[in-house]
């Protein structure tokens, strides 16, 4: 058996592998019911998450600048020749991240219970995804963060392409050449991976430049960090892992792949791709850019506070123009992710402590979010929505009065959406303070434009709620007075998200303190 040192060591390769570990499983599983496959996911899932929170309780905050920056530390040769070792760890940043990618695990395996088409392989795909998530974020080696971050990306393709669906109702009108065509699924799909893809490229050019200019012969962290780099080549290299990242973050201009995505997945999938895969984005820039590059990340922070402000402004205006529930929650995404990135451009130890605990309030609530949207597009085979007395207003199709009908689905809705708006109690109020103070001590007149953002999102967050659940319903047309409420599964991942949500809101001490171990070391050199 393992002592508790030995097991303190195995901990993260084992987050890391169970979710490989089940796809395996899976593979060899012999038979066909395809409940026993998802009854499986959900408790590989609950082990994974348990794992996750150990290390978050374990975790000792009292690690500051003068001691080890990673916890939970276990390293294996692979290539010793080049520096390539599976060197995991966490700090302050990477655990809370665990530790949300380990909720939202369990709440997509969840949201399968209605797959039908191919449960397995989704299945399969989907515990792919997670443990390049897991790996992405416990990988102290450039090489693997690398490799675990690309393992995480590239099933999207096929989760979207197979088991998304095309809105048949929205079109984009090109005035340019006077034609129409349908955003389908396959749109949507090859469109995110051709820009993460280049993303991709970009961030493996830098891993290879920082790897060579480092002059150390490893892929590691903690070696290239005490090497250090001349600040002309962060200057050149540092924008490289910022865009680069960044457009995983949904950094504008390079934001439209996600939209675009999240209304063409699969319920369970833009769970993940809102909730963790974006996230993956902010933290590499953290992690290899402003770590590693800190004389950079100066001199580039103005474009990046510029960026994310307008990501702010301009997601938050673009999500009220929606009448699409998935287009709405997507651009609604690129604006809270504005708020991340901006926080991650003051450079300030107050402002990364709002960014990176933004991160982790904005993956739950929308991923409450798309759960709750993809039960209703589910039973109503509609996601659009207007208020009365607009063109659209009469449409057979558009949501109206749903509290009525599915109350619990709409409480729930609704403590996300005000989540979202940042009421104080919930888990957006705290983050987005904290960035805005953080904007206030360095660049005021962004702070300024991030507080209109944040008046513009709870415009059309009470709005919505509004027009979709406390609007009159037009039963007549529609026939949802018999639309049932949402399911058990969709129950217990609100309550699991909302607990977290309001812990978050009510109890933000002990969460803060636990980031702030880790983006002390940072703010204290790139500061």
């Amino acid at each position: 058996m393992l002592n508790s040192q030995g097991f303190d060591q195995a901990v993260l390769t084992i987050i890391t592998g169970l979710p490989f570990a089940a796809v395996l499983i899976l593979v060899f599983w012999p038979g066909n019911n395809s409940r026993h496959w998802k009854y499986f996911s959900v408790l590989v899932a609950i082990a994974t998450a348990a794992l996750s929170l150990y290390v978050l309780l374990q975790y000792d905050h009292g690690f500051r600048l003068d001691d080890e920056k990673y916890q939970f530390v276990n390293e294996w040769e692979w290539l010793p020749s080049l520096g390539v070792s599976f060197h995991v760890g966490v700090d302050g940043i990477s655990a809370i991240m665990i530790f949300m990618t380990g909720i939202i695990y369990i709440t997509a395996m969840l949201m399968t219970w209605s797959t039908e088409q191919r449960v397995r392989d989704y299945l399969i795909l989907l515990h792919v995804l997670v443990g390049g998530v897991f790996g992405t974020f416990t990988a102290v080696n450039l090489f693997f963060l690398f490799f675990f971050y690309e393992v995480a990306v590239l099933p999207m393709f096929v989760l979207i392409a197979f088991w998304g669906s095309t809105s048949e109702n929205l079109k984009v009108y090109l005035s340019l050449w006077r034609t129409n065509f349908r955003r389908t699924k396959e749109y949507g799909a090859m469109k995110l991976v051709l820009f993460l893809v280049g993303g991709s490229v970009a961030i493996w050019i830098a891993i290879l430049a920082l790897f060579i200019e480092s002059g150390a012969d490893s892929f590691d962290l903690i070696e290239m960090q005490r090497t250090g780099f001349g600040e002309v080549f962060q200057r050149v290299f540092f924008p490289l892992t910022m865009f680069g990242f960044g457009l995983l973050a949904g950094l504008w201009p390079l934001h439209t792949w996600s939209p675009d995505g999240h209304v063409a997945a699969p319920t369970s999938v833009s769970m993940l791709h809102a909730g963790v895969l974006m996230k993956l984005g902010a933290y590499g820039i953290i992690r290899v850019g402003v770590e590693l590059m800190p004389d950079g990340a100066q001199d580039w922070a103005l474009v990046l506070i510029i960026l994310g402000t307008i990501n702010i402004v301009y997601g938050a205006l673009s999500a009220m123009s929606q009448r699409d529930l998935k287009y709405m929650i997507g651009y609604s995404s690129v604006s809270h992710m504005g708020y991340v990135l901006v926080g991650i451009g003051t450079l300030t130890t107050i402002g990364m402590t709002g960014a990176v605990l933004q991160m982790f309030a904005h993956g739950v609530m929308t991923a409450l979010l798309f759960a709750i949207v993809g039960y209703i597009y589910e039973k109503s085979h509609t996601r659009a929505y207007a208020a009365e007395g607009e063109p659209d207003a009469g449409s057979v199709n558009m949501l109206r009065g749903l509290a009525k009908v599915m109350p619990i689905g709409a409480f729930i809705f609704a403590i996300a959406g005000l989540a979202s708006l940042g009421l104080p109690g919930l888990s957006g109020f705290v983050p987005e303070l904290l960035v805005f103070i953080g904007l206030f001590q360095t660049h005021p007149w962004a702070g300024v434009l991030a507080i209109v953002g944040a008046a513009i999102t709870a415009v059309y967050i009470l709005r919505l709620m509004a027009m979709v659940f406390f609007g009159t319903p037009d039963t007549e047309n529609t026939g949802w007075e018999s639309l049932p409420d949402i399911t058990i599964p969709h129950r217990i991942t609100g309550v699991i998200l909302v607990a977290t949500m309001v812990t978050i809101g009510i109890m933000p001490f002990y969460f803060l303190d636990l980031i702030d171990s880790g983006v002390a070391m940072i703010s204290a050199v790139s500061g």
